[in-house]
């Protein structure tokens, strides 16, 4: 067992006063274990790694929701086609992603730990601004990789209940440095990104149902996989249909299968007639 002697014992670095951070416990004492530190050899950079996208989030009347398509790409190939970019971080906090699946997975599962790792020592839970905080924390600590192809671009959405009545639904972007932005109303990541913003921008409105943010972050996605190949739109063959998950005063629940399957359905019958999706609202 890492930090045990012999007899199962707990090493003395368990036993030692410092940071709440599980990243930093195991960058000090483990830091094999931290796959975002690795760094390639000297003039290496990273092809064919399998990338995912695209992302995004809008607030609603109730919180915020988080959505992302399924497909992930190697080159010109399809990697995967049911690949799960959205997760929950914690009981009112979700994580989303495009970029280097195989970091990425490792990055949210280590978030994860970082966040309940936290709330055991200090007795309280993050707020959701540190969360981001800390999460931009980690990004930063994956520049050297990043910066060899192998980039984590990840969206952070969660439900703030000491936010202003109305707004505690919130948004967070990254950089590959680290570098944390608020974002209001929606955004989106990944090279789909540009496309299903532009969606977003026309369809988005304050105080949505949870149905009409639903459909509209479909209706993002359906837009982004119409003009990026790396997105993937629903698959009704298969039954392979984006993931869309909610955060409110609840907590977080993704929608059922069966939830976003009719909503798909709904959508793309409505694209029959208009190929290029609702106009904006007057």
């Amino acid at each position: 067992m890492a930090g045990s002697d012999h007899e199962g014992r707990l090493g003395e670095e368990f036993f030692t006063p410092g940071s709440s951070s599980f990243t930093e416990f195991l960058a000090a004492h483990r830091p094999e274990l931290l796959s975002t530190r690795r760094i390639l050899p000297d003039g290496v950079r990273a092809e064919g790694a399998p990338h995912g996208t695209t992302v995004l989030a809008l607030t609603y009347g109730d919180g915020v929701l988080i959505a992302g398509d399924r497909r992930a790409t190697m080159g010109n190939l399809i990697a995967q086609r049911d690949l799960e970019k959205v997760h929950p971080a914690d009981d009112h906090t979700a994580v989303a992603f495009a970029g280097s699946v195989g970091l990425a997975l490792d990055l949210v599962k280590l978030y994860q730990v970082e966040l309940t790792h936290f709330e055991k020592v200090e007795g309280v839970p993050m707020t959701l601004a540190a969360k981001a905080t800390r999460l931009a924390t980690m990004i930063r600590g994956n520049l050297g990789q990043a910066m060899q192809g192998l980039a984590v671009v990840p969206l952070l959405a969660g439900y703030d209940p000491a936010a202003p009545e109305g707004r505690q639904g919130r948004i967070f972007g990254f950089d590959v440095a680290g570098g944390r932005y608020e974002k209001f109303g929606f955004h989106a990541e990944g090279s789909g990104s540009p496309y299903a913003r532009g969606a977003l921008k026309k369809l988005f409105r304050p105080g949505m149902s949870r149905r009409e943010a639903a459909l509209a972050a479909l209706q993002a996605l359906y837009d982004a996989a119409d003009d990026d190949s790396a997105t993937g739109g629903p698959d009704i063959s298969r039954r392979i249909y984006p993931v869309v998950s909610v955060i409110t005063e609840n907590g977080f629940e993704r929608l059922p299968e069966s939830e976003t399957e009719g909503l798909s359905r709904e959508m793309i019958e409505q694209r029959r007639s208009r190929p290029d999706g609702p106009n904006a609202a007057v």
